[in-house]
Formats: C-alpha cells, sequence, structure tokens
C-alpha cells in the first residue's frame, strides 16, 4: 500500500473515529466557519517540520503533497484562519505558507517546503466534552525520488470540479455573443497587493462592472468567479467551453518590483514571450496557480497537442483582431496604454484552442497613477465602455470574415 494511499485512510479513519461531531457537522450540512483557537505553530522539530493547530471544532479534512515546487496541501471544511497568529510559521524548511478560501465552503493551508518531505504523523483529535479539535502533522526528510512517486492531487468529486470534458462537432447556436469574463486570481490567491488592496478584489469588482455593460448592450456574459473563491486556470478554461463562449477576457491588474510599467496591455497566446516581462509576467500567473495548491503535472497527449495547434490557426488570428479592436477602442476613449500594449507570451489561463481569448493587463498596481485609476469609478466606467465599444466592431467585422475563413 503506497504512503499516499496510507495517508487517505489514516485521515477518513481518524474522522470517523476521534472526530464524531465532525462526522454529524458534515451530515447536518456544515455551515459554520471552524476558528483558529488554543493555538497554531508551525516549526522545525529535529530534522523535520511540525505543523500544531486548534479550532472551535472538528472539520472534516484531507492532505497531500504536490510536486514541482513542493508544497504539503491540507484542505478543510472549512476553516477562518484569521486566528492564525503573525508568527505562525517558525519554520525555516517552510520557504511560505499560504491559507485562504479554496472553493465555496472549503478551505485550504498550502505550505512549500524548502526540501522533500514525507508525512510521517497525521491526526485531528477532538475532544468529547467541548468539541474542540487538535491537528497535529509531523513531517521528516524524504529523498526526491520518492516525495515525486507520492505527490498528486486525488480526484474526489466531494472536493474537486469534474475533468473538463472534450466535446466533438458541437456547434452553438446562433444568438447573442457569449462572453467569458475571467477575474483573476480569488480566494486563497490574492494576486497582487499594494495599498491595502490587492488585485483579486480590484479585477471582480471591475468584471462585475463590465457584465452590466455587455448584458445592456444584448450579449450573454458568464462569469468563472462570481465571488472571492478560487478557481484554477483549467477550471477557468473548462468553464469558457462549458457555456461554448464565444471569446475570453482575462482581467489581471499586476504589480511589478522593478521598472516602472504603466497603462493597459493586451496579451495574446504564445509558445514563446514577446519580450522578458511577458516571460516573466506568465511565470508568475502559472506559479501563483502551483503555489494556491493545484496540480499542473498533467500534460497533453500528442494527438490532442496536434488538434490544438490545428484548432489555433483560425483562432490566434481572431484573437489578435480582438485584441487590437480594444486597444483601438480605449485609444478612442482616451485611455492610457502601455508602452508596448500588445504582447505575446504562453499564459495557461489563454490556451483554450477554440475561442479567442486575450489577458488584459488594466493597469499596473506598482504604478501610484494606475492603481488610483483602478479605484475609481468614473475612470473603470470609462474602461468598460471602450471594452464594450471594442468587442462589438470586433463581432461585427469577425462575423464578416467568417465566410472567407471557412473558404
Amino acid at each position: 500500500m503506497s504512503r499516499f494511499i496510507w495517508l487517505c485512510l489514516l485521515v477518513i479513519g481518524l474522522i470517523a473515529v476521534l472526530g464524531h461531531g465532525a462526522v454529524q457537522a458534515q451530515t447536518a450540512g456544515f455551515g459554520a466557519l471552524a476558528r483558529i483557537e488554543g493555538g497554531a505553530k508551525l516549526h522545525d522539530q529535529a530534522r523535520g517540520v511540525t505543523l500544531e493547530m486548534g479550532l472551535s471544532q472538528g472539520v472534516p479534512w484531507r492532505l497531500f503533497t504536490l510536486d514541482a515546487p513542493r508544497r504539503l496541501v491540507v484542505d478543510f471544511r472549512e476553516v477562518d484562519f484569521a486566528g492564525l497568529p503573525l508568527d505562525f510559521d517558525r519554520s525555516e524548511h517552510a520557504i511560505s505558507v499560504r491559507t485562504g478560501t479554496f472553493r465555496p465552503g472549503w478551505s485550504r493551508m498550502v505550505v512549500e517546503l524548502a526540501a522533500p518531505m514525507a508525512v510521517a504523523e497525521a491526526g485531528l483529535r477532538v475532544s468529547p466534552e467541548t468539541g474542540r479539535a487538535a491537528l497535529r502533522l509531523q513531517l521528516v526528510p524524504t529523498d526526491a525520488e520518492s516525495f515525486a512517486k507520492a505527490a498528486g492531487a486525488p480526484r474526489d468529486p466531494r472536493w474537486d470540479l469534474p475533468a473538463p470534458a472534450v466535446i466533438a462537432g458541437v456547434k452553438k447556436p446562433k444568438g447573442p455573443l457569449t462572453v467569458v469574463i475571467d477575474p483573476g486570481h480569488g480566494g486563497i490567491d490574492p494576486g497582487a497587493e499594494r495599498d491595502g488592496v490587492n488585485e483579486k478584489t480590484l479585477m471582480l469588482t471591475l468584471a462585475k462592472e463590465l457584465t452590466e455593460e455587455l448584458r445592456r448592450a444584448g450579449m450573454d456574459v458568464v462569469l468563472t468567479r462570481t465571488d472571492d473563491r478560487f478557481v484554477s486556470l483549467e477550471g477557468r478554461v473548462a468553464i469558457a467551453h462549458e457555456v461554448r463562449g464565444d471569446l475570453f477576457l482575462s482581467l489581471h491588474a499586476d504589480a511589478l518590483s522593478e521598472g516602472q510599467a504603466t497603462g493597459t496591455a493586451m496579451h495574446l497566446l504564445s509558445r514563446s514571450a514577446s519580450d522578458e516581462a511577458t516571460a516573466l509576467l506568465a511565470e508568475r500567473h502559472d506559479r501563483d496557480e502551483l503555489l494556491s495548491g493545484v496540480d499542473l503535472t498533467g500534460q497533453d497527449d500528442v494527438v490532442a497537442s496536434v488538434l490544438m495547434d490545428l484548432a489555433r490557426i483560425e483562432t490566434e488570428p481572431r484573437a489578435e483582431a480582438l485584441a487590437r479592436g480594444l486597444l483601438a477602442a480605449m485609444t478612442a476613449e482616451n485611455l492610457a496604454l502601455n508602452r508596448k500594449p500588445l504582447r505575446r507570451g504562453a499564459f495557461s489561463v489563454l490556451k483554450a484552442a477554440d475561442i479567442p481569448s486575450v489577458l488584459i493587463e488594466v493597469g499596473f498596481m506598482s504604478s501610484p497613477r494606475d492603481l488610483a485609476n483602478l479605484r475609481d469609478a468614473a475612470w473603470r466606467a470609462r474602461f468598460v465602455t471602450a471594452m464594450r465599444e471594442g468587442i462589438l466592431d470586433w463581432a461585427q467585422s469577425d462575423a464578416a470574415r467568417a465566410p472567407l475563413v471557412r473558404q
């Protein structure tokens, strides 16, 4: 029996034997947040790492490890992490710790490890008198090969989104344009942060305002998230396919540690980046996904890769026309553009082969001017107006080009 399967059985057994209150809560439709009570710490012990955390009540939970980068992932239903002490992470073996909402009703803690570690002890003990719970995990050093072999996210319909299905030969019925808007980041992944605000909140606000504008113009709009939840990159693309979107717009507002980038920029998919800044940006967006505890080890097979490349022969020129149309509309609205407004990079969220997709850096939170614009309702109104006009112009031109493409 593998270490991973043994751990899953251990967790399930501990919930059943020691966490009777947690099982009752789940059966009754558990809704209240468990709180951090009785302290919490992540600290080095001998050559390993120990995680100890007190909870106000027992909750269902699970754990697993992921590789590249090496992470320990602990999911709960559900925990309010606001009570974690400021000095919670006292371990030199932990590079970083992230906590937050993974999906509605579920919370996640992700510990990025400095070296390969194996779980030697995992237990959640629930007091029968008070209902309070104590979580204890102990990790010990292991070799890289053993860590990689044991790593992997389990597939469980109670926790995970279903695997995206590939549907061949489905044609979208004629009707209103379906626009999929993707507010970047969310939940456990806040994105960029500056002056007390974060990217995930700013982009959700902008996405909702853009949604209202486009719906008033007669379009169907689908958001990949409507609240502060985590949605994987794969999940965002899957949503676009599920609703048979006509175009996919991913909204971001990054912050750069170096340089003075300002203004709006459009990013298109490419196997290689058009410049070093775009390469670093794509790497960061995908790394945020990794550090949020998502397993990206699966690779497309050769046949699927060839089919997607064929689909992109038609899709990529349409995506570029969309990006250029949006930039033209923003110029007409007198909105500031980046000095290099059209860029290309290997962004995972743009990999829907059959849907024109654009990642929009609305502005840069590291720029005081851009940050002020992003927080200004009047500026955002001008931005969504330009987006509406750009999309309408593109849709008209795209429809006119369609017969020529089919020939």
